[in-house]
């Protein structure tokens, strides 16, 4: 600065306030003229500070705008960014060693902080002067004071970059430069608060400088987030208490989703924090005072935030319609980073309670809250909602939240929530019911570890945890016993779509949910589901897994009618005509009264033997056969339910009839025919309830067939069939005569099948060996079957109830056998060695791999969705095609048995006459084909 004009300035220091006031109209235009032309950064400063202090207090408030802040700020601002701009190019070559650049990167850094108190000064001044402000009289103050800020923390932030290592050299400064934006923003604040703006005025300038100045802050907000906890805090009160102070005027103007957006951001930031910080006490196992301190300091400042959210999307709901999927997201990924989560971090059960106390519980009020909103309803359940493996349980629990909070709402709530809208493809959404059996289905991970999550505190009793199925289960059925009635229809349709679906556990959920409803309703209700199953079940037109479930459903649902409903069922459906035995297949007699059941066994054994008679007359074809089995199946459930219902002529008839039937299944029939091994399927365990009455001869016809089965590697319901028939042999004494016979067959056909890979298969094989061995009276037979070692350790380590390890290769269909399993007993995993961790990350990897299985399956499903065949191969163009590929198989058979015994011995005369005799007939055929 020259000395002619550092001369002046020193003297105006000296002025008195009298004085100052009285040159004001003189000296000021001349203070700000040197101003303006001055190119020296320290005089700029000089200046400032000169009419700050000296002048600026008389300047009437109503023209410091016009008379002040307009003439300087732009110039200061630009000063500002030249120093900034100087300062980071000349940090670069900041070293020890090189003193020149230091020195005048110290001084930029002093020269910066002078300027930001004199900014302080200048809005002091404003907040000592006027009890309210006109944003208006100041509008340039705010908007450059909050640029300067901003600068000043982004520098302070990236300071470890900037300076190259050698921040310690100028630390000192930095600091003192941040105090002082520090304080220069909380003036600043202090100046904003004291802002009055007429409600009355719609669109203005003072609404427009309002929005900028929030939206200032919230810029700054995302750079101090990682500097100054509680700066930050204070940055968003005071961000939340302006938005509300102004709301009538500004709420129109304001950027709502950039404001929710970043409050998620910092909520999710400090939750992180919170979860490293106890996951390092945790495993680190530390006391350390100072690490707990800063644990809960975080977990408070998430708490702070979540409020913050909360209050402010109560105020501004109506507004947030573009900030649903933020908030959608928020929750999913808390609750992603939470136990019982495969994903959470690994804390301790304290800290969990901690946690969830002070910061998830506040999550819970803002799901309240966005439930009346249906834009917040579109998103949870849109219908292209595709979740990353991390984010399906969540979505699966807040749905559960829902349906709890569902039932206080009015119903017009509800039935937003409950019915389906396909008005557009790009609004589509589903139902909550369809919802939570979706996205039940997709945590087949959590299922099959299980997760555990807290159980409902009933009175007088302990809290006990509950797996992820129980929980789902327990809250749907209170859903259904307490939503609106007139949501029934949308209920009825997404059980029976449920049930039908190709998943099991979520076609089991919707069975109890189903089960539930029965018994929570009226007799007339239950009747009238049950009247429905049972016609769905016989319009089915073949078999599939839809006919499966719906008839576990029946079977289930036949428990819960009432005596006289039950009678009405069996008058309706009258197990004497045959067209109604395929649902007397599903049905469990003992759910009928005594009386009713030993009718009901009656007209089964009846009319199940009587056409079993009539098609052993007949021509015996394919499409016959489908009938018989399901003859032979509803015999079946009937010897499983009601045996004792049977009395002595009953049960012979059907074993005679059994019995007769060999006469028509030979080892071609069986292997190339679906229904041949659907028939034979059947009648081995219907044979197996009368084994202790069999004929010896009988016994080893079956036994033999099924030897040159098992080698011909059957499907596996035949082997699961042919299970259930040897271990009942545990009870049947075997004749001297047959022994030798016998006896070998049974120990090969034990040994194939505990050998099998299949772990259906295997299972099964270990109960059948075991009931086996401890009926048999033939001892020696035990050892011969377990000939192979690994047969011996698998069998032993069976009966001693450890669990075995899984020798499947395809991580897919070991999931499989776990959920199997789980239904069980859910400690048999298969996998003896693991830890929980390692356990956990083997089910996160199953989870992803089955992801991708599912979405092959779906387009598989999507091809084949239409249970009617193809136009191009309706059975109408070869009615009995069947029967000419049954007759020329039974042929091919038959030359294939004479060439085999041409080879054992000389052809007897009659037989060239007959093979000729043979060819002619052929030769005819041909002709006629032609």
């Amino acid at each position: 600065m020259s000395e002619g004009r550092a001369a002046p300035l020193e003297e105006l220091r000296s002025w008195p306030e009298e004085l100052c006031r009285r040159e004001l109209p003189s000296v000021l235009p001349r203070l700000l003229s040197m101003y303006q032309h001055s190119d020296d950064w320290i005089e700029h400063i000089q200046i400032l500070k000169v009419i700050v202090e000296m002048f600026l207090p008389h300047v009437n408030h109503l023209t410091l705008e016009e008379t002040f802040f307009s003439q300087v700020l732009p110039k200061t601002v630009k000063l500002f960014d030249d120093m900034m701009y100087e300062l980071t190019s000349q940090a670069r070559g900041l070293s020890s060693h090189n003193l020149e650049i230091q020195t005048t990167l110290r001084n930029i850094l002093q020269t910066m902080v002078q300027l930001l108190a004199a900014l302080t000064g200048c809005v002091q001044h404003v907040c000592a002067t006027q009890d309210s402000i006109i944003l208006e009289n100041i509008h340039s103050l705010p908007s450059s004071i909050l640029h300067v800020i901003k600068s000043t923390f982004v520098h302070c932030k990236d300071s470890e970059s900037v300076y190259s290592g050698h921040l310690h050299l100028v630390s000192d400064l930095l600091q003192a430069l941040f105090k002082e934006a520090y304080c220069l923003q909380k003036q600043l604040m202090e100046l904003l608060d004291m802002v009055c703006m007429d409600p009355l005025i719609d669109e203005n300038d003072d609404i427009l400088n309002m929005v900028i100045v929030i939206h200032s802050l919230l810029d700054i907000c995302s750079v101090i987030s990682s500097m100054d906890h509680a700066f930050h805090a204070n940055t968003w009160k005071f961000i939340i208490k302006q938005s509300l102070k102004h709301q009538s005027v500004i709420k129109n103007q304001l950027k709502h989703k950039d404001i929710i957006a970043s409050l998620c951001e910092d909520i999710l930031f400090s939750f992180h924090s919170c979860l490293q910080l106890a996951e390092q006490m945790t495993q680190s196992e530390s006391q350390d005072n100072a690490d707990y301190k800063l644990f809960q300091k975080t977990l408070k400042l998430c708490r702070f935030f979540a409020n913050s959210l909360l209050h402010y999307t109560k105020e501004f709901l109506p507004l947030l319609s573009d900030s649903c999927c933020a908030l959608h997201h928020l929750y999913l990924q808390t609750h992603s980073k939470f136990p019982p989560s495969l994903y959470a971090a690994r804390i301790s059960k304290a800290q969990q309670e901690e946690i969830a106390g002070t910061f998830l519980v506040t999550l819970d009020p803002l799901i309240s809250q966005l439930l009346t909103f249906p834009p917040f309803m579109q998103v949870v359940l849109d219908s292209k909602l595709e979740l990353p493996p991390d984010l399906q349980l969540p979505q699966c629990l807040l749905l559960v939240v829902v349906m709890d909070k569902l039932p206080s709402q009015p119903e017009d709530v509800q039935a937003l929530w409950c019915t389906e809208n396909q008005l557009s493809e790009a609004t589509a959404r589903i139902s909550l019911f369809r919802a939570v059996f979706c996205s039940f289905e997709q945590c087949a991970g959590e299922l099959s570890l299980p997760v555990y999550l807290r159980g409902v505190k009933s009175q007088g009793q302990v809290e006990v945890a509950v797996t992820l199925y129980q929980h789902v289960c327990v809250h749907l059925c209170a859903f259904i016993a307490s939503f609106h009635p007139s949501l029934f229809p949308e209920l009825d349709v997404a059980l029976l779509n449920a049930v039908l679906s190709a998943n099991m556990i979520t076609s089991l959920l919707a069975m109890d949910a189903w089960c539930f409803l029965s018994r929570y309703g009226t007799a007339e209700l239950c009747a009238h589901h049950v009247a429905i199953v049972a016609q769905l079940i016989k319009s089915c037109p073949g078999e599939c897994y839809q006919l499966t479930n719906l008839s576990i459903l029946l079977r289930r649902l036949f428990f819960f009618m009432a005596p006289s409903q039950q009678v009405e069922f069996v008058q309706k459906f009258s197990p004497k005509a045959a067209e109604n035995l395929p649902l007397w297949q599903c049905i469990s007699l003992q759910a009928l009264p005594a009386e009713l059941r030993k009718q009901a066994g009656h007209d089964i054994t009846r009319v199940g033997t009587a056409r079993c008679q009539e098609w052993l007359s007949s021509s015996r074809t394919w499409r016959e056969l489908e009938s018989l089995n399901t003859l032979l199946s509803a015999l079946l459930a009937l010897c499983h339910s009601a045996r004792e219902a049977l009395d002595i002529p009953q049960q012979t008839a059907i074993m005679d009839m059994g019995s007769q039937l060999w006469a028509f299944l030979h080892t071609n029939l069986v292997t190339g025919q679906p229904y041949g091994q659907q028939t034979l399927s059947l009648l081995l365990p219907l044979l197996g309830f009368f084994v202790q009455t069999l004929d010896p001869h009988l016994v080893s016809q079956v036994v033999t067939l099924q030897t040159s089965l098992l080698k011909l590697e059957p499907p596996d319901h035949v082997c699961l069939a042919v299970l259930d028939f040897v271990s009942s042999l545990g009870k049947f004494f075997i004749p001297q005569a047959f022994q030798d016979k016998l006896l070998p067959s049974l120990s090969s056909i034990f040994a194939l099948l505990l050998a099998d890979r299949n772990w259906i298969v295997e299972q099964h094989s270990l109960e059948a060996f075991t009931q086996f061995a401890e009926g048999t009276n033939q001892e020696e037979i035990v050892p011969q079957c377990l000939r192979s070692e690994d047969t011996r350790n698998k069998v032993v380590s069976f009966l001693e109830k450890e669990p075995q390890p899984s020798h499947s290769a395809n991580i897919t269909f070991a999931w499989c056998s776990r959920v199997y399993l789980m239904c069980h007993d859910p400690w048999q995993t298969g996998f003896v060695d693991e830890t929980a961790v390692a356990r956990v990350e083997r089910v996160k990897q199953e989870k992803g791999i089955f992801r991708g299985h599912l979405a092959k399956v779906a387009v598989e499903a999507a091809k084949w969705s239409s249970l009617q065949p193809d136009a191009k191969r309706a059975r109408q163009e070869f009615p009995l095609e069947e029967e000419f590929r049954s007759a020329l198989q039974a042929a091919s058979g038959a030359l294939e048995a004479v060439e085999s015994l041409l080879q054992k011995a000389p052809a007897p005369d009659w037989l060239p006459l007959k093979m000729a005799m043979l060819q002619e007939r052929i030769d005819e055929l041909r002709r006629r084909v032609l």
